[in-house]
């Protein structure tokens, strides 16, 4: 066999060689990527199942008529503000991260506060509606958390993924990149201690 056909063989298996690493890596980083997006659409279900369970909150705690209104008030706007921050699954970046988190950490801080204060008022708990949302809440708060903590591994894996060689060079040239993380704040762990609300307020 000539030379010339000897090392025209060598060049063509490198291309396959390069060919099948590049695929493998496009395949395996587009799976990782659509578990990051699933997971952030399970996360998002967590935080709109508070928000349509609180809508009708307002309206039941505005019927004991010396509720403190400010603390109803700053609770409403908290929720304003987090429903109006939305994010496009493909751009989870670091910063918008940190914006959505701080208006949602906002939000549940400011409802914890409610629910503390309203334990003050007899006329309120006496209220079914209220009685059963209180019975929600830890377990919303809870559900809230595991799935961010769920999203935060998966983002670990695929970040990890695109930084390991080969396949960063692969990440680069099929423009995968980052995704940012929860960051938790002491205490986030476990849902907000209603009691300690109470006490300190």
């Amino acid at each position: 066999m000539k030379k010339g056909t000897i090392a025209l063989l060598v060049v063509l298996g490198l291309v396959v060689l390069v060919a099948f690493s590049g695929c493998n890596a496009f395949n395996s980083l587009g799976k990782k990527d659509e578990a990051v997006t699933s997971q952030w659409q399970q996360v998002e279900v967590a935080y709109q199942a508070r928000m349509d369970k609180t809508k009708n909150l307002f309206e039941i705690v505005s019927s004991a008529a010396d509720f403190e209104k400010n603390t109803l008030k700053e609770v409403i706007e908290a929720r304003s503000k987090a429903t109006s921050i939305q994010i496009d699954a493909s751009n989870l970046t670091p910063e918008k991260m940190a914006e959505f988190q701080k208006a949602q950490d906002a939000f549940g801080t400011s409802l914890g506060r409610l629910m503390a204060v309203a334990e003050a008022y007899p006329q309120l708990q006496a209220v079914q509606a209220f009685r059963d949302f209180q019975t929600q809440y830890e377990g919303m708060e809870n559900l809230i958390a595991t799935e961010r903590r769920r999203f935060n591994e998966v983002v670990q894996d695929f970040n990890t993924s695109i930084r390991l060689f080969p396949r960063n060079i692969w990440a680069g040239m099929f423009g995968f990149q980052s995704r940012g993380y929860f960051q938790a704040s002491e205490g986030a762990e476990s849902a907000p201690d209603i009691k300690s609300m109470r006490e300190t307020r």
